[in-house]
């Protein structure tokens, strides 16, 4: 079981950046296909990000190519997901999920272990 924490969530205004972080507090991070999900009310939870377990290969959902960016940190044991250039329509929560393999699925019953998430509200 992995347990993963997602943090950096916050208010911001159209433009700004932020910077989200998900950490695991037990099992390392290093052998795990990592992906980001967003979620709104009444919506089914959206696939945004995925990283292989060995960094090499990474996806976007097509409205946030080229503006967010998914990283791993392994030397801390981390994921970091970079949101640049934030619209009001990135409002969501955004939960990290994590599956045993080279690289997870883009839909979110590929993954099994999920954060609680965190929240990102972008005003106009």
């Amino acid at each position: 079981q992995v347990y993963l924490v997602e943090s950096g969530g916050g208010l911001a205004q159209t433009g700004d950046s932020l910077r989200l972080s998900c950490a695991s507090s037990g099992r390392t991070l290093a052998s795990l296909a990592m992906a980001w999900f967003r979620q709104t009310p009444g919506k089914e939870r959206e696939f945004v990000a995925r990283i292989s377990a060995s960094g090499q290969i990474d996806s976007y959902t097509t409205s946030v190519e080229g503006r967010f960016t998914i990283s791993r940190g392994d030397a801390d044991n981390t994921v970091v997901l970079q949101l640049n250039s934030l619209t009001p329509e990135d409002t969501a929560i955004y939960y990290c999920a994590a599956v045993v393999g080279v690289i997870g699925g883009g839909i979110w019953s590929s993954y099994d272990n999920w954060g609680k998430g965190t929240q990102v509200t972008v005003s106009s």
